[in-house]
């Protein structure tokens, strides 16, 4: 730790963390925050997603951070990217003795160390898990619905009716597939697709009983 480190706290052991998700965005109103919010070290990453846990700035203030430090951020999303990434975090920051604090989300001010704490944190996970499983349960149920209607999941093809028809019409002039494409705007592999699908079923070559009677 250099001696500005050392300085910085000898009188204060909040530190803040922001993040934006470009380059472009401008991190100055969050560190402004974090700064009002008593953080003397903010550390900030520029275009970096939450969902990715090897941030330059994250590591770094992970590696400052010591029990008895606040952590403090505008809101979770800024520092995890999924509910069970938020999850592990929080765990872990309460194992080390590393209190977090998010000036929008009060809740999470708990203390992991304490029987309360870690039921709230078990609940937090629980509550996690239930909604993965309802998503996925909600997926599978709407992919079930559409093949009962005749219906595949996914998003609709660019091939209408009407740009099938003119393919068709096209290609049984002799057009191939890549003018087609130009001429209809779309891509080629839609216009083979949507050709392969139209295909006439090839005629069944006769059984052995047919040639002999």
């Amino acid at each position: 730790m250099t001696t500005t480190e050392q300085e910085e706290r000898a009188v204060s052991n909040v530190v803040g963390y922001a993040r934006v998700s470009t380059r472009e965005q401008n991190p100055h109103a969050q560190e402004a925050e974090l700064r009002a919010a008593g953080a003397a070290r903010v550390f900030v990453d520029h275009g970096e997603s939450s969902r990715i846990a090897e941030r330059p700035q994250w590591g770094a203030c992970l590696d400052y951070l010591r029990a008895g430090d606040t952590l403090v951020i505008r809101a979770l999303d800024r520092v995890a990217g999924t509910e069970q990434m938020a999850i592990e975090l929080i765990r872990d920051l309460g194992r080390r003795g590393i209190r977090l604090r998010s000036l929008t989300e009060p809740f999470l001010d708990v203390d992991t160390s304490t029987p309360m704490g870690e039921a709230i944190v078990g609940i937090m996970a629980v509550l996690a898990q239930l909604r993965v499983a309802t998503i996925r349960e909600n997926t599978r149920r709407g992919l079930a619905h559409a093949r009962s209607q005749g219906r595949v999941g996914g998003r609709p093809s660019v091939m209408t009716p009407e740009r099938t028809a003119e393919a068709l019409r096209m290609r049984a002039d002799g057009a191939s597939v890549s003018h087609i494409a130009k001429v209809l705007g779309v891509g080629s592999s839609s216009v083979s697709r949507a050709l392969l699908r139209h295909e006439p079923a090839p005629e069944a070559e006769p059984s052995l009983q047919d040639a002999t009677s």
